[in-house]
């Protein structure tokens, strides 16, 4: 018994530091890029020694990797709050899914994005592939209750309204198309819905939702 309760205080301390490292990494490379910030750095500032730090992150792309889990985790624990609060109302929850994506893209800054083209474009890859699952799990449920609610066109497939919103996304939220554009992911991402939700959304729901300028 004795044993066993040992073992969880372990690995309680080690998922704490390592979300520590984590903590500590999310806010350098999203405001500044992974590039020049090295794991000694991290170690240093975090109190704690190299051979910890390695021993839970080999690595800056594994810790890369894990800081992005760890953002696409928070981004999915909104989007669910989001769309349960307020599930027959529809213009409020896409307001809501809409500023709740906008903040969480505020966090990533243009040197992320350039570290991101540059030095870990396999890395992206996986973010595509998160980000298209969110998008027809949460997006496309909202839709859905537009139609029923008679905001967004029934003429066209909600499926299809979301693959046009995908493979825009892909086309210009990706690394190489944002830093050619000079563009932060959040400003992107309001323009592509903007043109897209104009096409999808009834007058009606134009009018309720209030998000198209």
């Amino acid at each position: 018994m004795k044993g066993r309760n040992k073992s969880r205080s372990v690995s309680r301390k080690n998922a704490s530091i390592r979300q520590r490292i984590v903590d500590a990494a999310r806010a350098h490379f999203f405001s500044h890029g992974f590039r020049n910030v090295t794991m000694d750095d991290l170690a240093e500032e975090l109190g704690i020694s190299k051979k910890t730090l390695y021993a839970h992150f080999p690595g800056k792309i594994d810790l890369l990797e894990s800081v992005l889990a760890d953002k696409f985790q928070g981004v999915e624990t909104m989007l669910k709050e989001v769309t349960r609060a307020q599930p027959h109302d529809f213009p409020a929850t896409l307001r809501e899914l809409l500023a709740g994506t906008q903040r969480e893209l505020d966090e990533i800054k243009p040197p992320f994005v350039r570290d991101m083209r540059q030095k870990a474009p396999q890395v992206f890859q996986v973010i595509e592939r998160r980000r298209a699952a969110l998008f027809q799990r949460y997006f496309g449920n909202l839709l859905l209750a537009g139609q029923r609610a008679g905001m967004v066109r029934k003429d066209v497939p909600a499926n299809l309204i979301i693959e046009i919103l995908l493979a825009i996304v892909q086309a210009i939220m990706n690394p190489a198309k944002m830093e050619k554009l000079g563009m932060m992911p959040k400003e992107g991402f309001a323009g592509i819905l903007r043109i897209v939700l104009q096409g999808a959304l009834t007058p009606r729901g134009r009018k309720h939702a209030r998000i198209i300028r």
